[in-house]
């Protein structure tokens, strides 16, 4: 297989392969092979920035690189002929650089939620790229080529660290997880609240249009791969939370006929960076596709995407020289345009629609049954299309009527009622309209009589609505904290973590973790640090920090029993179970030394050092200030 110098080995090619089964190069070929390694080090150390998922993992990556530059110089200086061993373990090493490179590179400038969504996946790589550096090192005949004793030393301990990351399984940090779980809910009848996907948004820094420009092209990358397009629907909800239709991102067949045509950049849109067919100007002067820019501003947008300036007027005028342009172009280079849909015809639709929506909405109060079931069915659908559904809904006054339908004796109607009251609270102004109709009880109700899919949705919908502070102190003082712990004990997996979500969001309040403890949720939690199958334990351990900070959770989790559960996931967990865990017995620790005296006798003191020196940042911070309290209070075996 010829191959140039700058290229990367393929995965599966092995040593011999690629370059011949002798191992025999002349000094020119060896000398130029250090230098590649050498520059492999230069290049990925130039990476200043790496995606939030994987900044941890990809600095130590290249730290641990760095520290192979002193070898490199001793063996680049050796005049003597390099054993064939030597050859090996340095082709091997070139082999394992080049994963590493492109793992590299994709953390650098790949998709933000796709590494986001993959973290597992993508730690599995590191953990490949560690485990081929550990082996390539492994023969390096240091006598034969003059090595340093100080340097031998270095390099076998970079094994050890290469050995150590290999065991390691780390998983991504807790807030990322509880957001990405909401956002990533594939029932359809969810929607993310907006406040998870602006967290989230702010995570994996997709703050603005243009964050959203370059992600779109590193999305349509990997949709053009096939790889994982249904989990990466998480796009469009940024996509559309920002105006922007998920439809933007299938790629126009035009462009996938003529993806080697380089097109002009004036004639795309900025903001989706397709080719424009009805290019018009706002008021900065700048030019979009129509569709998109009229998207934006009725979202209630009123500045320029490309400048950030607010627009003097929202008028279009249309580029009229600039559509001749892309015309012309297209008839020279053979290239099709998208066909865009026929504009509706101008019979008032708008008319018609209000007509549609406030009929539905005055069924919601029909005497008859069916149509009740009919209507409040169909309201639910609708809330989940878009937020101009979810406007027109709550401007034709649907909010009441559907909380009235939460106390309906019907088990159908009130689970079409509470997920349309769900779909509609992911707009923070409908929150608060929502929750002036004071419709929590009635939905603890659900929660507590309703059927599978209700209680699920009820769970959920009172997450949504105790991102209001002033709900959160509602729902625990109306009793709904007991049939979320109910829900996390003896509901389906999704039911779980609804209730977990749900359960996680109230304990910020002082009063509901007095509450949550008198109604044993200590238990549940407990239970699900030993059912590793459900991948539930950073969630349940995060809550359970949060009550540790209270003296009720403190004393309820004073059990040995407890204890030795915290310790063995110390010992054993990935390093985020790891973190967590140190975390919550640094809290308890701190308030109660017979605590970290228990843990000490379980033999925490060990894995407290190995975290303190391998663990994540987080987790290596807690470890130490334990560590120091055990010093401080000479509890050290």
């Amino acid at each position: 297989m010829a191959m140039g110098r700058d290229h990367e080995l393929e995965e599966g090619v092995t040593v011999e392969e690629e370059f011949g089964s002798s191992c025999q190069t002349s000094p020119q070929d060896k000398q130029e092979l250090v230098r590649e390694l050498i520059g492999v080090i230069h290049t990925v150390g130039s990476y200043e920035e790496y995606r939030r998922s994987q900044r941890e993992e990809c600095h130590k990556l290249v730290e641990r690189l760095k520290l192979l530059l002193p070898l490199f110089d001793e063996i680049r200086d050796f005049e003597g002929q390099i054993p064939e061993s030597g050859i090996e373990c340095l082709m091997k090493l070139k082999k394992a650089f080049s994963s590493a490179k492109k793992l590299l590179k994709t953390c650098h400038c790949g998709s933000k939620i796709y590494l986001a969504i993959e973290s597992e996946a993508v730690l599995g790589r590191f953990h490949s790229v560690y485990e081929r550096l550990s082996q390539a090192l492994e023969g390096i005949p240091y006598d034969e080529l003059g090595i340093s004793d100080e340097e031998k030393e270095q390099v076998e301990l970079l094994r050890v660290q290469f050995r150590r990351a290999v065991r390691r399984n780390d998983s991504q940090d807790m807030e990322l997880a509880m957001d990405l779980m909401v956002a990533l809910s594939t029932n359809n009848d969810r929607n993310a609240d907006s406040a998870s996907i602006d967290r989230l948004g702010h995570k994996l820094g997709l703050c603005t249009i243009d964050d959203l420009k370059v992600e779109t092209i590193s999305v349509k990358e990997k949709v053009a791969m096939r790889k994982r397009r249904k989990k990466l629907w998480v796009f469009y909800k940024f996509r559309r939370f920002a105006g922007l239709e998920e439809t933007e991102l299938l790629m126009p067949k035009a462009h996938e006929k003529s993806t080697s045509l380089a097109i002009p950049n004036e004639f795309l849109c900025p903001i989706t960076l397709e080719i424009m067919t009805d290019p018009v100007t706002v008021s900065t002067g700048q030019t979009y596709e129509k569709e998109n820019i009229k998207q934006l501003l009725d979202s209630n947008c009123q500045t320029c995407p490309k400048t950030g300036k607010i627009l003097e007027h929202l008028l279009l005028a249309p580029n009229f020289v600039l559509k001749n342009l892309i015309q012309q172009w297209c008839e020279k280079n053979n290239f099709q345009l998208p066909i865009k849909q026929a504009p509706p015809k101008p019979e008032s639709p708008s008319v018609e629609i209000d007509g549609h929506f406030l009929s539905l909405i005055q069924d919601l109060s029909s005497n008859q049954l069916e149509v009740q079931r009919k209507a409040v069915k169909a309201i639910r659908m609708l809330s989940k299309e878009n937020p101009e559904n979810r406007t027109l809904i709550v401007n034709h006054g649907g909010i009441p009527p559907l909380v009235q339908l939460l106390s309906y004796p019907d088990s159908r109607i009130q689970e079409h009622a509470v997920t349309a009251l769900l779909n509609l609270s992911i707009d923070e102004t409908n929150k608060k309209l929502i929750s002036k109709e004071e419709p929590i009880p009635a939905i603890i109700e659900i929660l507590q009589n309703g059927n599978i899919g209700a209680k699920e949705n009820s769970a959920a919908a009172l997450f949504s609505l105790s991102m209001l502070d002033e709900n959160k102190e509602a729902i625990g003082s109306l009793n709904g904290i007991a049939p979320l712990i109910d829900l996390l004990s003896n509901g389906t997996i999704r039911g779980k973590k609804d209730a977990i979500t749900a359960l996680f969001n109230l304990c910020f309040s002082d009063q509901n973790v007095h509450l949550a403890t008198e109604a044993g949720m200590i238990a549940p939690l407990f239970q699900l640090l030993e059912k590793k199958n459900l991948e539930m334990i950073d969630e349940a351990l995060s809550i359970l920090l949060l009550l540790a900070a209270h003296p009720d959770g403190r004393q309820e989790m004073g059990k040995l029993s407890f204890i030795e559960t915290l310790v063995n996931l110390i010992r054993d967990g990935t390093p985020k179970n790891k973190e967590c865990s140190v975390a919550v017995l640094h809290k308890l620790s701190t308030h109660n030394s017979n605590l970290m005296l228990a843990a000490l006798q379980y033999g925490v003191y060990e894995h407290l050092v190995e975290i303190s020196d391998n663990g994540t940042e987080r987790g290596q911070r807690k470890a130490k200030s334990i560590l120091q309290l055990m010093s401080k209070t000479e509890q050290i075996p």
